[in-house]
């Protein structure tokens, strides 16, 4: 599994924790959340999938990292969505259990959802809200979810 790294090209899922808990370790005392979004746009009668793993250094900047993903083109909204939900969560769980593995399991994950109170994904909020929590992890919506709506959106067209 491969990740793109905006100023440090393509990584390896081990390369990218290894700078990630760097990152974290080399300033330990700061505060950080970690973020995962996925986002999706159908060009061209493909969809394309984006993941986004987000490390926030509060106060002080963050670093991200991307995997991208083509699908046959997915015409339902509600498909895409969960498609997005499940595909943020598999990637959570892989972070989670490396970041466990190198002594940061106090480290809690976010999964930003790209769904709102606005628009036609409001219908899908509690089922995807339900998915991610049953999972044991945080979720944010809309406004709230730019690891989904600003990070992986970016990337996605």
């Amino acid at each position: 599994m491969y990740f793109i790294s905006p100023s440090k090209g393509k990584m390896h899922f081990e390369e990218m924790m290894a700078d990630i808990v760097g990152y974290i370790k080399g300033l330990p005392t700061s505060a950080y959340k970690v973020i995962i979004g996925a986002d999706s746009q159908t060009i061209q009668g493909e969809t394309h999938f984006v993941t986004a793993v987000i490390v926030h250094r509060l106060g002080k900047g963050a670093r991200y990292f991307y995997r991208k993903r083509t699908h046959r083109k997915i015409k339902s909204l509600r498909q895409q969505i969960f498609f997005e939900t499940s595909l943020s969560l598999e990637v959570g769980s892989l972070v989670t259990k490396a970041l466990n593995g190198a002594g940061l399991e106090d480290l809690k994950l976010e999964i930003h959802i790209d769904v709102g109170n606005h628009g036609e994904t409001k219908d899908l909020i509690r089922e995807v809200v339900g998915m991610v929590v049953g999972s044991g992890f945080k979720a944010k919506i809309k406004p709230e979810a730019y690891g989904a709506s600003s990070v992986a959106d970016k990337h996605t067209k």
